[in-house]
């Protein structure tokens, strides 16, 4: 998202592209737009036919910007200037899928009005189970992390026993 806090992904790498350190790995490694809904989709559906056949796996960059601050302590105004966020928020991908959509005619105020109060729904559903749900004791994050816990995680493992 081209920043860590203040420092910018130039500063981070000499590389020209983070896809380009698959190289290194031995596997491929694609940029694309991540601003680019379709794009993007086209790029995942295509890395996943081929890890699925065999094939290896790719390193997926979508090349995309952080509007906002980082954290609730970051301030990106002290080093980011407006008008470089006001350049990459003319590259939304929402709004760029909704003008899509709207010149195919898949996308009118109605059926966004009734998205919006769909999804406000599911997410009134999803908070209630949340806070419904019985909590979970801090072992469960090395659940399903290896097949069989390295002995320094199953030390940490035990410290939360």
């Amino acid at each position: 998202n081209q920043w860590a806090i203040s420092v910018p992904r130039t500063m981070q790498t000499a590389s020209e592209t983070i896809a380009q350190k698959a190289i290194a790995y031995g596997i491929e490694g694609v940029l694309v737009d991540g601003n680019d809904i379709f794009g993007v989709y086209k790029i995942v559906k295509d890395a996943i036919e081929k890890a699925r056949s065999g094939k290896g796996p790719t390193l997926i960059e979508c090349y995309t910007y952080r509007l906002q601050n980082h954290t609730t302590a970051d301030d990106w105004k002290k080093y980011r200037s407006e008008e470089e966020v006001a350049e990459w928020k003319r590259k939304d991908p929402i709004e760029r899928l909704k003008k899509y959509m709207e010149s195919e005619g898949l996308w009118n105020s109605a059926y966004e009005q009734m998205t919006l109060e769909d999804a406000k729904g599911q997410v009134s559903e999803a908070v209630a189970k949340f806070e419904s749900a019985t909590q979970m004791p801090p072992t469960v994050m090395f659940d399903n992390v290896y097949a069989e816990l390295p002995p320094e995680i199953e030390e940490q493992r035990k410290d939360f026993e």
